[in-house]
C-alpha cells in the first residue's frame, strides 16, 4: 500500500537532500545526474507530485503549490550551479590550452629550390648576360626533330647506338627526347638570324646508371647563329661560363669529338672540383669532368631549316646540368638528385623560397 505523503515533512526532506547533494556536484556530468534524481520524470519531486491524489481533498491545493514552489527553487539552484560549473570548466580548458606568448614562435617549415632547378636558373642568368634567351621545348619529340633535322638520318650509324626510349605510334617515330638539341631546329625554323638561345630541360636515355650517368637527367642546349661566328666565339662563351660558375681557378679543356650536328666538334670539360683534379670515381679517375659536347653547327643542319650556310655560321653546345651541380656543390653521385632523400635536399636550404 502506497504511503500517504505528509506534505511539509516530505517536501522539507526532499529540499534538504537535494540542496545538500547539489553542493557536492563538481562537474557537468554529476549535475545532469542530480537533475534526473530530483527533477526528472522519475525523480523524487515528480514522485511526490504523483502521490498528491492520496491526500485529503482540502490539503491537495496547498501541497501542490508548495511542491511547485520547491520545483522552481530547485530548478533555479540547478541552473545556477550548472552555469558555475560550465564557467569553471571553460576556465580550466582555457588554462590547459593557454599559449605563452612570451615564447619565441616556431618558424614554419619552408621548401627549398631543388639544386638542379637552381642551377638552371643560375645558368639562364649567366647566359642572359651574354645575350642568350631561355626557351623551352617538348619532352616528347618526333624522330624528325630529335634526329633527322640534326643530321642523324635513319641510316646514320649514330642513330643505331643512340640510347633512345621509344613511344609507340602508328603514324611516325615518337621518342622521349634524348637531348634538348631538337629546339635548335624548332627555333631556327621560326626565327631569322641572329639567333641566341639556351634550352634547359629533361632528357631521357636508355642508359646504365652509375655515379655519373642517369637514364633521366637535365641538359642545357645553347645555340648561336649569325654572320662571322667562329670557334673562338664558342670557346669564349664556355670559358666565361666556367669562370662565372666555378671561379677563375678552375681549368677548362677542349678535345676533339664527334657529334653529327656539329663540325668540327669538341667535348668541354672542367678539372674536377670534387677531387681537385687528382682523380675520383665521379671523374673516372681522370681529373676532368665532362660538362658536355659543343662545336660549330653543321652546314646540313643550317640547310635543313632554310638558312644559307655560306652566309651564316653558328655554334651549339649541350651541358649536363646535374654534372655542373656536382662540380659546384661537391656532390659525389648523380643519382642523388632524383632520389627523393630529404636529408640530401636539406643541404641546399640556403636556396629556400
Amino acid at each position: 500500500m502506497t504511503a500517504v505523503p505528509t506534505t511539509d515533512a516530505n517536501l522539507d526532506e526532499i529540499r534538504g537532500g537535494a540542496l545538500a547533494a547539489l553542493e557536492n556536484v563538481t562537474n557537468p556530468t554529476e549535475a545532469d545526474a542530480w537533475e534526473r534524481t530530483y527533477l526528472g520524470a522519475k525523480g523524487e519531486l515528480t514522485a511526490f507530485l504523483r502521490r498528491l491524489g492520496s491526500l485529503p481533498a482540502d490539503d491537495r491545493p496547498a501541497a501542490g503549490r508548495a511542491a511547485n514552489a520547491l520545483k522552481q527553487e530547485l530548478t533555479a539552484a540547478y541552473e545556477t550551479r550548472s552555469q558555475h560549473l560550465a564557467a569553471a570548466d571553460l576556465e580550466r580548458r582555457l588554462a590547459e590550452d593557454a599559449i605563452d606568448i612570451t615564447l619565441p614562435g616556431r618558424e614554419p617549415a619552408l621548401g627549398v629550390v631543388h639544386p638542379v632547378s637552381r642551377m638552371i636558373e643560375e645558368l639562364s642568368d649567366i647566359f642572359a648576360l651574354m645575350g642568350f634567351q631561355t626557351v623551352f621545348g617538348p619532352e616528347v619529340e618526333t624522330g624528325r626533330y630529335n634526329f633527322d633535322l640534326l643530321n642523324i638520318p635513319s641510316d646514320h650509324p649514330a642513330r643505331d647506338v643512340w640510347d633512345t626510349i621509344i613511344v609507340e605510334s602508328d603514324r611516325e617515330e615518337i621518342v622521349l627526347r634524348t637531348h634538348t638539341s631538337p629546339m635548335q631546329a624548332r627555333t631556327m625554323e621560326q626565327t631569322e638570324p641572329p639567333v641566341r638561345v639556351v634550352v634547359p630541360g629533361r632528357v631521357y636515355r636508355y642508359e646504365a646508371q652509375d655515379a655519373s650517368h642517369e637514364w633521366m637527367f637535365h641538359q642545357l642546349e645553347g645555340l648561336a647563329v649569325d654572320t662571322n661566328i667562329t670557334m673562338a666565339d664558342l670557346k669564349g662563351v664556355l670559358r666565361e661560363l666556367a669562370r662565372q660558375l666555378f671561379g677563375p681557378e678552375r681549368r677548362i679543356r677542349f678535345r676533339c669529338d664527334f657529334f653529327p650536328f656539329v663540325e668540327p666538334g669538341v667535348d668541354f670539360a672542367v678539372d674536377c672540383a670534387i677531387c681537385n683534379g687528382q682523380g675520383c670515381r665521379v671523374c673516372k679517375h681522370s681529373g676532368w669532368l665532362e660538362m658536355g659536347g659543343a662545336g660549330m653547327v653543321h652546314p646540313k643542319v643550317l640547310q635543313g631549316v632554310g638558312y644559307d650556310p655560306k652566309r651564316y655560321t653558328g655554334f651549339a653546345f649541350g651541358l649536363g646540368v646535374e654534372r655542373m651541380v656536382m662540380m659546384k656543390e661537391g656532390v659525389g653521385d648523380v643519382r642523388a638528385f632524383a632520389g627523393n632523400d630529404l636529408r640530401f635536399l636539406r643541404q641546399f636550404a640556403r636556396f629556400a623560397v
